[in-house]
């Protein structure tokens, strides 16, 4: 950068040196002349400084403030040149007014003040005493532009107690204002962020983690970001870091692969979805201090317990609708999947050595597309950063080193959230890092988080869960690999769905509904314990939840799912089709569209059931049938003449009263 800075300074330290030697050749206006060959030396001055230096100047301020110098001393010049001219009848057409001479002058003054600006923000601080750096007169049109080069450059130059208070006042400034995080980018701000983050101390790896996570707001900062190297060092610290900047770092990751997903491919490249799964599993189930280990035949953990299924328990048995306390002394069912799974894959590591070729596992760059949930936490101006934790006793490092056990317990919780905040996004609509997770142990993470942990980690598992399912519902080959019905992981997971859907009463309510439609391929024909719940949710709920319910229960009845049949039956028999009516008629049009839907399958599905020729369904077809906003839906249009057509089929024609 020192070859570039001197290549700018070359210029106008030329021109300065033009502007002092013609002034000095004035034939008119001579004192006006020297008044600014004065200033014009004193520029030069700060100019050959600024060249010396050049190893310590900040190159973004430097160009502006430079290219400014320049242009002054180009009008410098020209004012000089004129008062040359010899011929008496060039220099009445030639001569300037006193008045160009202020302007001029003002303006030397000015980029007097500037350089001697760029001088002291661009010294270390032991060089500059703490001194009040100020505003360079450049700045009287865009004050905050000055602040974030001074901060900066701060970064650049300044002790790693100064760098991380730094750090803290560039996110403040991208907290508050979405265009001063363009700025921070554009002026070159990363880039030493990423360095504190690197060898700072805690408290300026946590400050320069909080920045860029609120830098990366939109596609184009979240790609310069990534071109930056924010990758390699985030998944260094998720590896060996403080558990508090970890905590931040997880939260940044979240951030920057919620607004560009395009990113996440990179994050899973540096092992970042291995260190979340690992600060995810920290405590949660046995054996945490490995992520995934193969045995024979290549198999992953969760290969292996869907090997067996012996540790599993009867598919049909119903969900506990109790949940335990956290500090229960007493195992649950959920533990006993967790105890049960890890010590059969002890067992069978116990017979057989992995050699490293079976210990590598791969990861596909695929990825589909699945509608996005707006989670209340993602909502413009909440991005729920982790706060810095005070502790009185020495952090300890993370997945590399042990004793982490002895971190505070509210940063433990907070890791755990985080890193299920992080998997949660980097998870969105990508296959590959979708498999990753689910061949490891952060299924049974999931189903142990979303009964036994705290408000934020359990949200945060329920949305992680919501996407995974997303996925798999699109991909035939993730769907049967992660979800089979003989998987204790996929069971344990699916039973604390239900548990929520039964509960009916949390802010999870909505994420679990939608996991569980999204796994409505997956359950076998004797496995309809889950529609009853859905039902539920259909009698006067608030408009959204409703909304969810219906759309997962038209998975189950929906003609491209093999059981249509046997769905459209149970929710028939839970008595979906008396709430589907009411809803038809006098629900919001969110959630009567669908309602009239599922009622179309249910019908075409079921055109003999007696309960639908009771509840006089067909009146309620014809009748949506002469709605225009109904029949104008492309789904219905062709759905629901042919659910009319079967009823009436099956149906006695004298049941119908409807006129």
């Amino acid at each position: 950068m020192a070859d570039i800075v001197k290549e700018i300074l070359a210029r106008p330290i030329q021109l300065a040196d033009q502007v002092t030697k013609w002034a000095d050749e004035a034939q008119t206006f001579k004192q006006d002349c020297q008044e600014l060959k004065a200033k014009t030396e004193k520029l030069a001055g700060l100019l050959r400084q600024a060249a010396r230096a050049s190893n310590d100047l900040y190159e973004r301020p430097t160009r502006r403030i430079i290219d400014g110098t320049e242009q002054v001393l180009d009008k410098a010049l020209a004012l000089v040149v004129k008062c040359r001219a010899s011929n008496i009848m060039i220099r009445m057409f030639t001569i300037s007014p006193a008045a160009a001479f202020r302007k001029i002058s003002m303006q030397l003054e000015n980029s007097i003040g500037d350089v001697s600006w760029l001088l002291r923000v661009s010294a270390s601080a032991a060089d500059r005493d703490d001194e009040y750096l100020g505003l360079p007169p450049i700045a009287a049109n865009e004050p905050i532009l000055c602040l974030i080069w001074e901060q900066v450059a701060i970064l650049f130059t300044g002790s790693l107690e100064d760098r991380a208070d730094a750090a803290a006042s560039l996110v403040s400034l991208a907290r508050d204002n979405d265009r001063y995080g363009k700025l921070i980018i554009e002026e070159g701000g990363v880039a030493p962020l990423l360095k504190l983050a690197k060898e700072g101390k805690m408290e300026g790896q946590e400050n320069a983690a909080r920045a860029i996570g609120l830098l990366g707001r939109d596609p184009e900062s979240v790609e310069q970001i990534v071109n930056a190297g924010v990758c390699t060092v985030f998944a260094k610290i998720l590896k060996e870091g403080h558990m508090q900047v970890q905590c931040v770092v997880a939260w940044a990751v979240s951030e920057l692969a919620a607004h560009h997903p395009k990113c996440q491919d990179h994050f899973a490249q540096n092992n970042t979805i291995r260190f979340l799964v690992s600060h995810l599993a920290f405590e949660t189930i046995q054996e945490h201090s490995k992520y995934l280990i193969a045995i024979k035949h290549n198999m992953s953990i969760h290969s292996a317990v869907m090997a067996s299924n012996s540790t599993s328990p009867d598919e049909d048995e119903p969900a506990t609708k109790s949940h335990p306390p956290v500090d229960n002394k007493n195992p649950s069912q959920m533990h006993s999947v967790v105890t049960n799974t890890m010590a059969m894959r002890s067992q069978t590591l116990s017979n057989t050595q992995p050699t490293q070729t079976q210990t590598q596992t791969q990861n596909q760059n695929l990825s589909t597309h699945h509608p996005n949930y707006n989670h209340p936490n993602l909502a413009k101006g909440n991005h729920n950063i982790p706060k810095q934790q005070h502790n009185h006793h020495v952090s300890l490092a993370g997945t590399s080193i042990k004793g982490r056990e002895f971190e505070d317990p509210a940063t433990k919780a907070q890791m755990k959230a985080m890193a299920a905040r992080a998997l949660w996004q980097l998870a969105r609509g990508n296959v590959a890092i979708c498999r990753t997770i689910t061949e490891s142990r952060a299924l049974l993470c999931f189903a142990v988080l979303l009964e036994k942990g705290h408000d934020e980690v359990q949200s945060y598992s329920a949305m992680a869960l919501m996407e995974i399912t997303a996925v798999a519902e699109q991909n035939s080959d993730l769907r049967r690999s992660s979800f089979k019905p003989t998987s204790p992981a996929a069971k344990a997971v699916i039973d604390q769905l239900l548990k929520v859907v039964e509960k009916a009463d949390s802010d999870l309510l909505t994420p679990c509904v939608q996991a569980i439609g999204n796994l409505s391929r997956t359950f076998r024909a004797t496995e309809t314990r889950m529609i009853g719940p859905l039902v539920k949710l259909l009698d006067e709920r608030e408009p959204e939840v409703t909304m969810e319910a219906v759309i997962a229960l038209n998975k189950f009845a929906s003609s491209d799912n093999f059981l249509c049949v046997t769905h459209s039956k149970a929710i028939i028999a839970a008595g979906g089709a008396k709430h589907l009516i009411q809803l038809v008629y006098f629900g919001e049009q969110m959630v009567q569209i669908p309602s009239l839907i599922l009622l179309s399958f249910i019908s075409l599905h079921c055109p003999d059931s007696e309960i639908l020729a009771n509840e006089e369904v067909l009146i309620v077809l014809e009748w949506s049938t002469k709605q225009a906003h109904l029949i104008g839906e492309p789904e219905i249009e062709s759905l629901l003449p042919e659910a009319k057509s079967r009823l009436e089929l099956y149906q006695s024609r004298g049941s119908r009263g409807f006129h």
